[in-house]
């Protein structure tokens, strides 16, 4: 688990050459390095000056749009998170481009074909490794501001928890009879928390377009329902260095994307499932309520950042609670049975279609292993970190599980969350595989009956008369023998 679940890092040191330094790190405009995606603390956009990633340097010639903006910030009345200012700096982080110096474009007509055909053909190769059906109605191609647009609303749906229940933690820091009259202090703190969440989110989200190749990289249904999507730039990139044509990275990391795609279409409890263990997270998440006191005691209401400033000092941590554990285990658990799903399907449909399969797939799991900012941005938003053993593990089980039960046997599991690998199967997946498993073919049988109407009923009703009249037989047959 991250020691900052929440993006609020260290407070940043005075450089050794005084103002000097400052000087520098502002000329500089600071890091945004994988680091340390949300740009809060050391080498984060603005270095010493939290409110820096959104108003810039500051040099004269911002200072109005700067007090604009913050007068914005501190008008904001919606709910826990600001997304408008998550939006707006996410798009900014975007058009500043990533560090490889790749700027932002639009997608043409050529590499929407190109990303259409790409899907249509994994889609293809699919059918023969996954008893799921294609679950992508169409394709698409992005460019990374519109990933930004297309995947805010679930980032929305995933933070809002999180935020929310750390918002309400800020107002209850008070006594309830001074609740009402500190209304004004509770109102600003929650739009200075609100805008806190958006910088965050936002930088977050802007610094994950300039990586993500789709919509699910995180294992996660990121974007709309039945969309396969593709970012080409990021492909591209993604390719450079690999000595792999680029038409077979594009059609590899198509076969990733439709696979979830499936997966998630025709799993109707797995979306809820994962982002319930999110929310049931968040039920846990604890403020150190004497810190915050401590901040509420000596706030200036004409400083706001020293209210950001205290924040960013690890004010919010998990409770180390037997239910926080268990929602982060079965988080876990999930998504790395999601992705050794994915892992173990396209690796099935890709080995004897493309040469380069193997260096692709290993490619994939370094790249996870590493943990770039999508897993980092994930375990500073909830705390979780995704292992790379529970991957490899997973993927282990799905293959086995093909070989000892088929490709429908291993679909079937997917039918209920109980019926699913645990943590502990994933530790030993060979005794799982080999476990006695329920007989499908019965299940299939009796769902069959109860569907096929009733039509077939009277079969079942013209045996039970003779059931019946067995047994009545048998005690008259008894009543005669004690007579």
């Amino acid at each position: 688990m991250s020691d900052t679940p929440f993006g609020f890092g260290l407070p940043p040191e005075e450089p050794d050459d005084g103002d000097e330094g400052k000087k520098k790190d502002q000329q500089s405009g600071g890091g945004q390095g994988p680091a340390n995606p949300f740009g809060f603390g050391p080498g984060g956009p603005g270095g010493d000056n939290p409110l820096a990633a959104m108003f810039g340097s500051l040099n004269p010639n911002d200072l109005g749009a700067a007090f604009q903006q913050l007068g914005q910030m501190l008008s904001y009345e919606g709910g826990p998170v600001n997304w408008d200012m998550a939006k707006q700096i996410a798009r900014q982080t975007v058009s500043q481009g990533t560090p490889d110096g790749t700027k932002d474009a639009s997608i043409g007509p050529a590499e929407r074909t190109q990303v259409d055909e790409a899907v249509r053909l994994a889609d293809l190769w699919l059918d023969d490794a996954t008893s799921l059906p294609s679950g992508a109605g169409s394709a698409v191609a992005w460019s990374r501001a519109e990933w930004v647009e297309a995947t805010l609303p679930v980032w929305k749906e995933l933070v809002d928890p999180v935020a929310e229940r750390v918002g309400a933690a800020m107002g209850d820091v008070l006594p309830e009879e001074m609740q009402a009259m500190a209304g004004p202090l509770l109102g600003m703190m929650r739009s200075m928390g609100g805008a806190m969440f958006g910088t965050q989110i936002g930088q977050a989200v802007g610094v994950l377009a300039g990586e993500v190749v789709g919509s699910t990289d995180i294992g996660l249904p990121l974007g709309p329902v039945g969309k396969a999507a593709l970012l080409p730039l990021n492909i591209e990139s993604f390719g450079k260095d690999l000595s792999v044509p680029q038409e077979e990275v594009r059609l590899y990391l198509a076969l990733r994307e439709a696979a979830h795609q499936r997966l998630f279409a025709h799993v109707p409890w797995l979306r809820s499932h994962l982002f319930g263990a999110v929310e049931g997270y968040a039920r846990g998440i604890k403020v150190d309520t004497a810190k915050l006191e401590d901040v509420v005691g000596q706030f200036d209401p004409q400083n706001p950042e020293e209210l950001q400033q205290a924040l960013q000092q690890g004010m919010f941590q998990p409770e180390d609670t037997p239910e926080q554990k268990a929602a982060l285990a079965r988080l876990e658990t999930a998504l790395a049975l999601v992705e050794g799903w994915v892992d173990a399907v396209v690796h099935s449909a890709a080995k004897p279609r493309l040469s380069s399969a193997d260096a692709l797939r290993e490619t994939l799991r370094r790249r996870r292993a590493t943990g770039g900012p999508a897993e980092q941005t994930f375990a500073t938003l909830i705390g979780l970190e995704l292992r790379p053993r529970r991957l490899r593990d997973a993927s282990r089980l799905w293959a086995s599980l093909t070989d000892a039960r088929g490709v429908d046997g291993r679909d079937g599991l997917w039918a209920h969350p109980d019926m699913l690998p645990t943590a502990s199967d994933l530790d030993d997946p060979d005794g799982f595989v080999h476990r006695e498993q329920l007989d499908f073919s019965e299940l299939d049988k009796m769902l069959g009956e109860a569907a096929s109407g009733p039509s077939e009923k009277p079969n079942l009703t013209k045996d039970k008369p003779k059931d019946d009249e067995k047994g009545q037989a048998k005690g008259e047959e008894k009543g005669d023998d004690d007579k």
